[in-house]
């Protein structure tokens, strides 16, 4: 899409009909699957989920990309059974957004409005990988709040969701490599007087998701005396793209996401703008069941291929609009894979 066809998002009353359609598609998307028939877990994987819970109270947030299994192209448990569906069923269940502009975006102008962005590209890859076909895939729209009970609840094989890796999570679920770089920014209106993540927040209000790490971020910063003990941080909402709207309402003075989804959100609303600088280096990867070590190997085996042949190619497609033609500052780092089981 090109950016002449962003500036007619910038209004509140379209923003609004966006996002009421979105809800819509996440009502008609499939809210049910069929069991994985997976084995019931004896006692060694019992034993994983154990020593993850250790390697999460052990680690650190800066080290956390770093615990994952090494790859391998070898099938297991886990992708047999995907591979065992049958039919239309025969397909890669994957938690995603769809409303996060050219990450995961349902796009209105496309043929059946189908899914497209960055993240879709990485599961469309992966698919092929294990199924031999792009599109066996079925997508479900899940909220930034329930990315870890989709999984654990068996909703979905993996999300792939700009989900970053850190040690709360990694007590939770399994994490790939990290496929991408980024990092807590501040999105407000271009005439605020917010200057960054710094003490022009004091007195006013800011919007997060549930369950994010940009949330996490600003209670622990203001129990630290990090962040003004007058900034007020109660908004939080189910879906990231939900904060920019009540930015264009006025409900709120900021917001603080990741800096690739903000610089997302501010193509699609030209009035806002980020402020400062990224102040925290985070990781994106795909999240899986703690269990599904042979799917994390894979998609590690995967993801070796994807860095050299097709990440480059998907953020020049999707991203350098908003994040700019330079893409050294959004490459993961060289993978370290420290999980050994």
């Amino acid at each position: 899409m090109d950016a002449s066809r962003l500036r007619g998002w910038g209004g509140v009353g379209t923003m609004a009909a966006l996002c009421a359609l979105a809800l819509a598609f996440v009502l008609l998307l499939p809210c049910t699957q069929t069991p994985h028939h997976r084995p019931a877990p004896d006692r060694a994987g019992q034993q994983l989920a154990e020593g993850s819970q250790v390697r999460a109270d052990a680690c650190q947030d800066s080290e956390a990309h770093e615990q994952t299994l090494a790859p391998s192209g070898a099938d297991g448990p886990t992708i047999d059974a995907i591979k065992a569906r049958q039919g239309d069923r025969r397909k890669l269940i994957v938690g995603v957004d769809q409303d996060s502009y050219r990450w995961g975006y349902r796009n209105p102008n496309a043929e059946g409005a189908q899914l497209e962005g960055f993240d879709i590209d990485l599961v469309q890859r992966i698919a092929e990988d294990i199924l031999g076909d792009p599109h066996a895939v079925q997508f479900k729209a899940i909220p930034t709040n329930q990315r870890i009970s989709a999984l654990q609840g068996d909703r979905v094989d993996m999300v792939v969701r700009t989900m970053t890796i850190n040690c709360e999570r990694l007590g939770e679920v399994a994490f790939s490599a990290p496929y991408f770089k980024t990092g807590q920014q501040v999105l407000a209106p271009k005439s605020s007087s917010i200057t960054g993540y710094n003490d022009t927040l004091a007195h006013k209000k800011v919007c997060t998701a549930a369950g994010s790490t940009g949330y996490t971020k600003l209670v622990a910063d203001q129990k630290a005396g990090q962040l003004p003990a007058s900034t007020d941080i109660s908004t939080t909402v189910p879906n990231q793209l939900d904060c920019l709207v009540r930015l264009q309402l006025g409900e709120v003075d900021a917001v603080v996401t990741d800096g690739a989804l903000a610089a997302s959100q501010a193509a699609q609303d030209p009035t806002v703008e980020l402020k400062g600088a990224p102040f925290t280096t985070e990781y994106y990867g795909v999240a899986m069941k703690q269990d599904a070590s042979d799917l994390v190997r894979r998609v590690n085996q995967i993801l070796v291929g994807y860095r050299a042949n097709g990440w480059q190619r998907s953020y020049d497609t999707w991203l350098s609009a908003t994040l700019g033609r330079d893409s050294s500052p959004s490459k993961p780092p060289r993978p370290r894979y420290l999980r050994t089981s």
